[in-house]
């Protein structure tokens, strides 16, 4: 192994990496670069899982981020299917688990999150599943259908769209939620109060302030989901949707800083300046808002790959993003922008009722995030005022008769 074919090694072969490597290409880079997945996929779109594939309207092929044949072309080599086991940072080299080592000049670690499990006896049963990647996905979609029962464990929004999804195949679907509402912990009542009336209207069951004692099998399936008062939830199938944790272990034992992700700077570069971490493993300036924080969203795995692509090929730091997400549930588009931070007061623009509304997050008159339902202008429009930190008229802002063109001037 020469030094001169050191290159560029990326660690995870998700949006993040795969997003990052193509940049590098397109920005003139022109040594080695190798993208390391896990995955004997090459990188896809996540976010369609829990919507489109589960309804049988994607595949593979279809959310791929790029043609099969576009790596080979690129000079990008992929090692599918491989896994880093070690980082030396002194060497400048990573280790693969099947022995082999390759040396790098910069190193992006974009090994993303792994979903949260519950200690709960029972959670090894087959059946009882979490919703990361494809081979997940097509778990879940072969026992979803007519006659299926999903139970989704958390109330959270990929939870709630593959209780869409379920109800979408002809099967039934109950929402288990630890807190008083759904989306407790990523949307204010009014938003949490609007998708239970909705998914109830489609027939979802939604409890809530229920704890999970155990999950039930036979012949090593599970077949309910045992709460902590001793009621018990018959299912064919379970997804649990409790949060994510970052794959830091990899960074930490290298000795790369790391608190609940990897710490990176606004050029998503880590302690060690020929090492870069991006997605949903980081834990990134926020500087919009005067904080850190860590983002798990297609945005800002495409914000940070730009940053560190950037700074390997020598360009200047892309000017910070407003950060964005969205979530489609049967016939509903829920678009996000910004961050709730030191708000106020939450302004109302339009009616739950009608299915067309926009929630406004305010600090003083100044927006800080806005939560859009099938409301696209009122999201396009509050992202551009989000990033200019203009203060507008809540008045306006309240009132459909202006538009959002007006309500920002």
């Amino acid at each position: 192994m020469e030094k001169n074919d050191a290159g560029v090694i990326i660690v995870g072969a998700g949006h993040a990496g795969g997003t990052a490597a193509a940049l590098l290409r397109q920005f003139g880079y022109a040594a080695p670069i190798r993208l390391v997945g896990e995955e004997p996929l090459a990188p896809y779109q996540r976010p369609p899982l829990s919507k489109a594939w589960l309804k049988g309207e994607a595949d593979a092929e279809s959310l791929a981020l790029k043609p099969e044949s576009f790596y080979a072309e690129a000079g990008i080599t992929l090692s599918l299917g491989g896994r880093v086991v070690a980082l030396d940072r002194a060497s400048k080299t990573v280790r693969l688990e099947s022995g082999e080592t390759h040396a790098y000049e910069a190193l992006i670690l974009a090994t993303g999150a792994r979903a949260r499990k519950l200690d709960v006896a029972g959670a090894d049963l087959d059946g009882v599943l979490v919703l990361r990647s494809a081979a997940d996905a097509e778990a879940l979609k072969s026992s979803l259908g007519p006659g299926k029962r999903l139970a989704v464990v958390g109330g959270g929004y990929i939870g709630l769209e593959a209780a869409a999804s379920s109800r979408a195949l002809g099967g039934e679907a109950v929402v288990l939620e630890r807190e008083p509402r759904i989306l407790a912990r990523v949307a204010g009542p009014v938003l949490s109060d609007f998708f239970t009336r909705y998914h109830q209207g489609k027939g979802v069951e939604i409890r809530t302030e229920v704890e999970i004692a155990a999950f039930e099998g036979e012949r090593g399936r599970v077949v309910a989901v045992r709460l902590a008062n001793g009621e018990r939830i018959a299912c064919d199938v379970v997804l649990v949707g409790v949060g994510a944790i970052p794959n830091t272990e990899l960074a930490a034992e290298a000795g790369l800083a790391c608190d609940n992700g990897i710490i990176v700077d606004a050029g998503a570069r880590t302690v060690d300046p020929a090492i870069f971490a991006i997605g949903d493993v980081t834990r990134r300036p926020l500087e919009r808002y005067g904080r850190d924080g860590r983002l798990e969203s297609v945005a800002n795995a495409l914000e940070q790959a730009r940053q560190a692509a950037s700074a390997i090929v020598g360009r200047p730091v892309p000017p910070s993003e407003v950060t964005w997400n969205w979530s489609d549930q049967y016939d509903l588009k829920l678009q996000i922008a910004g961050l709730p931070f030191d708000v106020d007061d939450v302004v109302l623009r339009g009616d739950p009722a009608s299915g067309s509304f926009a929630l406004f997050h305010l600090a003083g008159d100044v927006i800080q995030a806005v939560e859009a339902v099938n409301a696209p202008a009122e999201f396009m429009a509050g992202r551009q005022l989000i990033g200019h930190l203009r203060a507008i008229s809540r008045a306006r802002l309240a009132d459909t008769a202006f538009s959002m063109k007006e309500v920002a001037a």
